[in-house]
């Protein structure tokens, strides 16, 4: 996969208010929930790049507002995602020891806590949104629905559920819906949620929508290939995984090689739908170059 493509790196000062955020909340005020609060902290505050909510702050400021004016939801998206990976790496699910450098959640709190500590952040995740996000009302909860609907059976945990079910012979269609729920529909909704909160609709908006659904390809396509060809230290937790449990993916039904093509397709047809948009999407570039060329 090439780079250098003009996007001038990842936004970092974006992830830094969004850890910032992060950092500043509490979940429990009784002493009997603080273990849950501690397990719930350690995954949310695990670090990453924190692609999601920064995608929902550049949106935010592609529209002309101030990125922090959807921090609460970008929170909440993130959570929400904590959540998943915490669930994803449960002994039923995918039985990894490490995520980001360090033992699972599972691991350090054990399977019992980890479970609650997923259900926990779920629920807190809307209950932020609910209460935090300065939106009229219809339009926080139009962008609520947008965000559980991608969290849900037709997004994300249907899409779970078709990568633990799918046969071997899994055609490249299905391959691409299943990661689209499993993986797309959830980075689609960081910027589309943004979207319905600023009561955005018309042919730009459209452009934007056209922008989410391709960049969720990307990444999942460049996930895959970094499942083969990362090493451990730079992934964080053990590289090979996907081959391990026999899943589908577009390096096993593709091909190395042709998965590359892939990205750099799915690449161009993201940056193209950002072009028409006529937004201000600078550091929306950025960010989809970085999902391109990322290493980790």
């Amino acid at each position: 996969m090439g780079g250098g493509r003009g996007g001038g790196g990842y936004p970092e000062e974006l992830r830094a208010q969004v850890d910032r955020y992060l950092e500043s909340l509490s979940f429990s005020d009784t002493a009997a929930t603080a273990g849950l609060e501690a397990a719930m902290r350690y995954s949310l505050l695990a670090g990453g790049k924190r692609i999601r909510p920064v995608l929902s702050l550049a949106t935010a400021q592609a529209l002309g507002r101030e990125p922090a004016s959807v921090m609460p939801f970008a929170a909440a998206l993130e959570l929400i995602h904590t959540y998943s990976l915490i669930h994803d790496d449960l002994p039923a699910m995918d039985d990894d020891e490490l995520r980001r450098g360090r033992p699972t959640c599972h691991v350090a709190f054990g399977e019992d806590v980890a479970i609650l500590a997923g259900d926990g952040l779920f629920a807190e995740a809307l209950r932020h949104l609910l209460e935090r996000q300065a939106d009229p009302a219809a339009n926080v909860l139009a962008a609520a629905i947008r965000l559980v609907s991608a969290a849900g059976v037709e997004g994300m945990v249907g899409g779970q559920y078709m990568d633990v079910t799918a046969p071997e012979d899994l055609d490249p269609a299905a391959l691409r819906d299943l990661h689209e729920r499993k993986t797309g529909r959830l980075i689609g909704a960081a910027i589309e949620a943004v979207l319905l909160l600023s009561g955005g609709d018309g042919p730009a908006t459209i452009a934007l929508q056209k922008f989410a659904a391709e960049l969720g390809v990307l990444f999942q396509i460049v996930d895959d290939i970094l499942d083969v060809t990362g090493d451990d230290a730079s992934l964080g937790k053990p590289g090979g995984s996907d081959a391990r449990h026999g899943k589908r993916t577009y390096v096993s039904v593709y091909g190395l090689e042709r998965a590359r093509e892939l990205a750099e397709q799915s690449h161009s047809s993201a940056r193209a739908a950002l072009s028409g948009s006529g937004y201000d999407t600078e550091t929306l570039t950025q960010i989809t170059d970085y999902i391109l060329t990322r290493q980790t």
